[in-house]
């Protein structure tokens, strides 16, 4: 007999990047949220921090006319939420709440957390206690609402996203056990921290214990939580096959839904809105680097980037300028290349002599100090990409084919020197390489993809493995997406093929590039949220089958 297929009547998802834009999970949420929003209607609900209160958010529009009757409710409960919509595409409903009343009483809510669930908070340190307040305060949001609104008729499922909403989901568990709850780990906090902390991760995977490397590089706390909440959730979820085998390893539970990460194509151009953005973005790129460089790029250069979080090893920046340093050594490379390094750093002001040079529409044949910085950092002479250039001799000087532009901010498109979106710009470029280490997912090659841009990733990243799976093999960069072998130790075999790829990319017709950029944008088509939202209907169909049974076990013990 086949078992009734149940789906949720609400849902509530709950992330630290809920109208916060600062890493991946950003993207997996705001472009799914089209495809959910669009059957859920407003039983879609999200939650996240208010970290912007009055000041004005490019991310959120407060609507005073949603939800207001709950929201004096919420209020005499000691909760400040505003309710309005997520400005991205389906606009969904969504509720920041102020979790900083909650620090008062963190004592007593990291007691009840240990009673109830074994999570140790004593080691917590750094942004342990912001998270942990925004979760219970998302956990109480959740509580409210289904109080005043609904019922147990109601089938209704909370999900959040890595460890930052453990508490809250485990509350949830202990409080109103009619909720069906998920876990969605996109990287294991311990998991990030051995690769980040240069120890080999996949060689050793089965022989380190999760716990005892939590209290060597003093994360008990973020593993416990993490652990403790994979443990009593209704579903845990991870995004990959490679971090499922982690998941088992170092948090010892298996997951039981891998939910693959999609995209919502509508944000790309169309037809001719397509080729003016693309020479659009070429044209700013170019003026940028010839500005900051005193040099003469022109349409015939490749341009060559890489983006992300500034995750030196984990995300191959390493690597990058390794490749990018070879390849200002090869003979046959007959074309000058302009390597884009976009990684948001400790960033200070734009450079006003940059500015004023862009300004004039003059060209220049002599070099700004600092020839491959677009916006002044901070910490300059501490930062780790200017170190490694500077050690290798990367310093864009005259005669080198091969220039590295270093892009320090966030590209949201007033950062003063561009002023142009992230999206705007990737659609500009030629190639893009992803060489990481640790990559549980990995949005940066399929957005590349996405906008007809080619790329390189690693076997070590979700989406190279899909990739992978897709062709039946390894697939070419002639497939649309080269996924180069990589493992803890062939550092500099990486190197080689990404250099010895550019290489051969340069050397390509402007038929065969086509070709490839055709292949890449028909491999993103099976990627779409339209796709992969099936895994997700698994996982709410999985949740809510424990927390039926579940209940059913307690309803009849009392």
């Amino acid at each position: 007999m086949t078992a009734k297929v149940m789906v949720p009547d609400y849902i509530f998802e709950s992330s630290w990047e809920v109208c916060n834009k600062v890493g991946g999970i950003y993207t997996v949420l705001s472009t799914r949220a089209k495809t959910l929003q669009s059957k859920m209607k407003d039983h879609l609900v999200f939650i996240g921090p208010d970290c912007w209160k009055d000041k004005p958010s490019p991310y959120f529009y407060e609507d005073k006319s949603l939800l207001n009757d709950w929201v004096k409710q919420a209020a005499a409960e000691g909760l400040k939420v505003r309710v309005g919509r997520w400005a991205i595409p389906g606009n969904p409903l969504v509720v920041l709440v102020d979790f900083e009343p909650f620090y008062q009483t963190r004592d007593e809510i990291y007691a009840r957390l240990w009673e109830g669930f074994q999570v140790d908070s004593l080691h917590g340190y750094g942004d342990y206690d912001e998270a942990s307040m925004f979760s219970y305060a998302a956990g109480k949001v959740v509580e409210s609402y289904y109080h005043f609104y609904l019922d147990a008729s109601k089938k209704v499922i909370y999900q959040g996203h890595e460890w930052m909403t453990g508490l809250g989901l485990l509350y949830i568990q202990a409080r109103v056990p009619a909720i069906a709850t998920i876990f969605t780990t996109h990287a294991t906090s311990i998991g990030r921290s051995i690769a980040g902390n240069n120890k080999p991760l996949y060689e050793y995977l089965r022989a380190y214990n999760g716990d005892q490397m939590a209290a060597e590089l003093n994360m008990q706390s973020k593993h416990s939580i993490e652990k403790q909440t994979a443990k009593y959730v209704d579903c845990f979820t991870t995004v990959s096959g490679i971090t499922a085998r982690e998941c088992q390893e170092l948090l010892d539970k298996p997951v039981d839904e891998v939910l693959l990460n999609g995209f919502e194509d509508s944000i790309v151009p169309k037809g001719d809105a397509f080729l003016k953005k693309r020479v659009s973005a070429r044209k700013r790129l170019l003026d940028v680097a010839n500005a900051l460089m005193g040099e003469t790029f022109d349409n015939e250069s490749v341009i060559v980037s890489t983006s992300g979080r500034y995750e030196f090893r984990n995300k191959g920046i390493d690597v990058f300028l390794q490749a990018m340093n070879g390849l200002r050594y090869a003979q046959d490379c007959h074309k000058k290349i302009l390597a884009v390094i976009e990684v948001p750093a400790w960033v200070g002001e734009p450079r006003q002599d940059l500015i004023e040079r862009l300004k004039s529409g003059r060209v220049f044949n002599t070099p700004l100090q600092y020839p491959m910085l677009t916006h002044w950092l901070n910490n300059i002479g501490d930062d780790r990409i200017l170190a490694m250039m500077n050690s290798l001799g990367m310093n864009n000087q005259m005669d080198d084919h091969v220039k590295v532009m270093f892009v320090p901010c966030y590209l949201t498109g007033d950062d003063g020197v561009f002023n142009m979106t992230y999206y705007d710009l990737i659609i500009g470029n030629d190639l893009c390489v992803y060489p990481s280490y640790y990559e549980p997912w990995g949005y940066t090659p399929l957005e590349a993809i996405a906008f007809k841009v080619p790329c390189l990733t690693t076997d070590l990243a979700g989406f190279g493995i899909w990739a992978n799976e897709v062709k039946g093999g390894y697939s070419e960069l002639t497939d649309g997406v080269k996924v180069i072998h990589r493992t803890d130790n062939n550092y500099f075999e990486v190197a080689d093929t990404i250099q010895d790829t550019i290489l051969q990319f340069t050397q390509y017709s402007e038929e065969e590039v086509t070709e490839i950029r055709n292949k890449a944008f028909e491999l993103s088509k099976k990627a779409l949220w339209s796709k992969f939202i099936r895994y997700y209907n698994e996982a709410y169909q999985k949740a809510l089958t424990m927390s039926q049974q579940r209940n059913i076990i307690k309803n009849n013990k009392n």
